[in-house]
């Protein structure tokens, strides 16, 4: 679309230009999140992506000028297409990242041409090898610093929920910012528009490059907001597990004073001469009475009161609940942070085993130990139905309550005390058992060194 101002022609950006800007645009937010698919398959999709564009490209440029509007925007819907194929990521957020390099495609291939017209006008052409080179110099320039700008942002934004209401302030920013940017190639009689090729020229880099830096401001208004919010929500998961530890802590001293009542009366009643009937009731309700006590005895205060708890809960609802547990290993924990992974893990795997009507399947097994001088807590409980995990960096299930806005923190706030010291949270899904490993690489050694101050102390 060349347009003619005071008698002199303005050429429109090549369109080659245009597609392989559109094209590192998309590359470079898909290189800075996490790939749907392998690398030799991204490295093919990326190849036929950049065909595509430069064809589309090609034909949109024998159309006719009331047809150009369509064309960008169907450049824009083939630039949402490649970055949703290629990011593991939700429609909404990939129209959210194709809103964003959209923009940052405008200003570069604008400011390029800007200089490509300007050195032109004033060498007289001479140098026909000057605008592959600015291309190459200016395009890595632009693309290789948003992408390292990007790069920052992708660890406190990658579990960023991106829904409506963030993304049309988007669209609105997106399109304005595109409309004003071309006025002056469309209307040249506006007040926002300019007849002098120079300022024409301006006011579109400009205004794109201003479209970039509101974008990234809201971006970043969004993700600190985001940020914030889930900060709330997981220090109020931290707070109430930590008031329904002391809640259970003082029941199960009740509970246990009375097993110790308990037992001082069935010795009295051995003493009596009774019917082997009567003794052998006593002994099973003995028996249970040590079961109760070794049941959760781990060697760790704390963790023996949430997992006694959490047992007598699943007791009382038929849940087969088991426990191999070394809590000795788990001393280098805050109390606030065993109870927030302890009470989230076994709260969700409750949760999801009182959905299964068949009460022999509602199994439940804790194990923490060490290996390779890393500590393990494993949480494994079978399950029915279907498990949906998140788009982010290290996607984790997605909560399948329907108000998502104040549910679904449970396993972030175990991922959050996992990181606090180190360690990270992985998990699996086979054969209808769910599997959650919170890991602490390193933690061994600390924990044996805690062990060796807590002696020394002590002596």
């Amino acid at each position: 679309m060349n347009v003619e101002v005071n008698a002199e022609i303005i050429p429109d950006i090549p369109r080659l230009y245009t597609a392989l800007a559109e094209w590192a645009a998309c590359l470079v937010y898909i290189a800075a999140g996490k790939k749907r698919v392998s690398q030799p398959r991204l490295v093919v999709v990326l190849a036929l992506a950049l065909a595509v564009q430069i064809l589309w490209h090609h034909i949109a440029g024998t159309l006719p000028v009331l047809l150009w509007i369509p064309g960008m925007v169907l450049a824009a819907a083939l630039m949402y297409l490649v970055i949703l194929l290629c990011c593991e990521t939700s429609p909404l957020r990939a129209g959210y990242r194709c809103i964003r390099a959209f923009i940052l495609a405008e200003f570069a291939a604008s400011f390029l041409w800007q200089l490509c017209f300007y050195l032109a006008r004033n060498t007289g052409s001479q140098y026909p090898w000057l605008d592959p080179v600015l291309l190459a110099v200016i395009y890595a320039a632009v693309f290789g610093g948003v992408y390292r700008m990007e790069r920052r942002y992708t660890g406190r934004d990658a579990h960023i929920s991106i829904h409506w209401h963030e993304l049309w302030p988007a669209l609105a920013i997106g399109v304005s910012v595109f409309a004003l940017s071309n006025l002056s190639f469309v209307r040249v009689d506006t007040p926002f528009s300019s007849r002098f090729v120079s300022e024409i020229f301006n006011i579109r880099t400009l205004v794109d490059l201003c479209g970039i830096v509101i974008l990234h401001a809201y971006h970043v208004q969004i993700s600190e907001l985001y940020l914030k919010f889930e900060l709330d929500a997981i220090q109020h998961i931290f707070q109430s597990q930590y008031e329904q530890y002391k809640i259970s802590r003082d029941s199960i001293e009740l509970i246990n004073r009375r097993y110790h009542d308990l037992k001082h009366q069935i010795a009295a009643l051995r003493a009596e001469n009774n019917s082997e009937k009567r003794l052998s009731y006593l002994a099973d309700m003995e028996n249970e009475i040590k079961r109760h006590e070794a049941l959760n005895k781990t060697g760790h205060a704390v963790l023996d009161t949430v997992l006694t708890g959490k047992s007598l809960y699943c007791v009382k609802h038929g849940i087969d609940m088991t426990c191999v547990a070394d809590g000795a290993l788990l001393g280098f924990l805050d109390v606030m942070d065993l109870c927030t992974i302890f009470g989230n893990a076994l709260d969700n795997a409750i949760e999801s085993v009182m959905r299964i009507t068949e009460q022999e399947k509602r199994l439940i097994h804790i194990a923490v130990f060490s290996r390779n001088g890393m500590i393990m807590m494993r949480f494994e409980n079978y399950y029915e139905g279907a498990v949906l995990f998140d788009g982010g960096e290290g996607g984790l299930p997605i909560t399948t309550k329907t108000d998502t806005a104040f549910h679904g923190y449970g396993l972030k706030s175990i991922r959050y005390s996992a990181e606090k010291y180190g360690g990270y949270v992985t998990v699996k899904t086979a054969n209808n058992w769910f599997e959650l490993n919170v890991l602490f690489p390193g933690a061994l050694e600390t924990s044996r060194q805690n062990d060796t101050i807590e002696e020394q102390e002590s002596t």
